[in-house]
């Protein structure tokens, strides 16, 4: 018997780098997520193979249970996706002693929906993936693998926008409505890159500056924006947001930086740099991008849930 679960990908919306010090943000489930299906198999050994949205295998390897219910420790001769993976299994068990107890072979299949380079959360719907079929808290297994806010674990389990927040070291979960009526106006366009996150989180705890306040204007802004009835609003709300990222991280806003003479507004979404961004616009507004080479363009309703 087929055991099939199902996680959605994520956008941050407002509150990139200050929702890990409990601002009040804004994020979208992503109509792209990916699934992990677990099938019983001959023998003893657990056949995992990863594939893209093309359905091409993208990883594979296999392994004895008996390896994730040891300690574990970095094997350098493995590759950086095998001990990943080999970590988050392992701090699973940990969670949860029964956790792979029957001794019958396993084949695990993960599937996306997206590229990989799209930033959409790979690692989130996966570690999503895993706590459903280990029965454990997908925010302590994302927190023992590896770190960050948790709004991509939020984002993965549920069908809504949300805001997320972190209160006293606990993920604080609102299902919320933001369907503007401007939402047509509104599209994702990928920067042809993807960003690695622990790098600019990195970059972020370097700085110097009051943390209350930032988490005091971020939390204002994202209660705005759910409550914005036009678009002039909205661009001006989030170029607010974009001011006050650049003057914390003392890095130029991607508008300024890579689109200057662009006619509508541009927010950067989750870890700046890379991945996607938030552009408003008419539709033929689109071809400003195509134009500079960027063909992923994705309007606000067929990415968002």
């Amino acid at each position: 018997m087929e055991d099939i679960y199902y996680s959605h990908g994520k956008l941050l919306i407002t509150g990139e780098y200050a929702v890990l010090d409990g601002a009040l943000s804004l994020a979208l489930p992503t109509t792209y997520g990916q699934s992990l299906k677990i099938s019983p198999i001959e023998g003893s050994s657990i056949i995992w193979r990863s594939y893209t949205n093309t359905k091409e295998i993208w990883f594979e390897t296999s392994f004895e249970p008996a390896e994730i219910k040891k300690k574990h420790t970095h094997n350098k001769t493995e590759s950086s996706v095998r001990n990943t993976l080999i970590k988050i299994l392992s701090e699973a068990f940990l969670l949860n002693p029964n956790f792979l107890k029957e001794s019958s072979g396993l084949l695990v299949e993960t599937q996306l929906d997206f590229p990989r380079d799209w930033g959409l959360g790979s690692s989130s719907t996966l570690i999503n993936n895993i706590a459903q079929w280990a029965e454990v808290d997908a925010y302590k297994l994302l927190w023992l693998a590896f770190s960050g806010s948790g709004y991509d674990i939020a984002c993965a389990q549920h069908k809504t926008a949300i805001t997320y927040q972190i209160k006293e070291g606990r993920p604080m979960v609102k299902e919320v409505d933001f369907d503007p009526d401007f939402k047509d106006q509104l599209y994702f366009v990928h920067l042809n890159q993807k960003q690695n996150s622990r790098e600019g989180i990195a970059q972020y705890r370097k700085m110097e500056f009051n943390t209350d306040k930032l988490i005091s204007d971020i939390g204002l802004i994202t209660k705005k924006l759910l409550t914005c009835q036009d678009l002039a609003e909205f661009n001006i709300l989030i170029h607010e947001h974009e001011k006050r990222i650049s003057n914390i991280l003392k890095m130029e806003t991607v508008k300024s930086r890579l689109f200057p003479e662009f006619p509508g507004s541009i927010k950067s979404l989750g870890a700046w740099g890379g991945d996607f961004i938030l552009a408003t616009g008419r539709e033929e507004s689109q071809s400003f991008f195509l134009d500079k080479g960027y063909k992923t363009i994705i309007p606000f309703s067929d990415m968002a849930l």
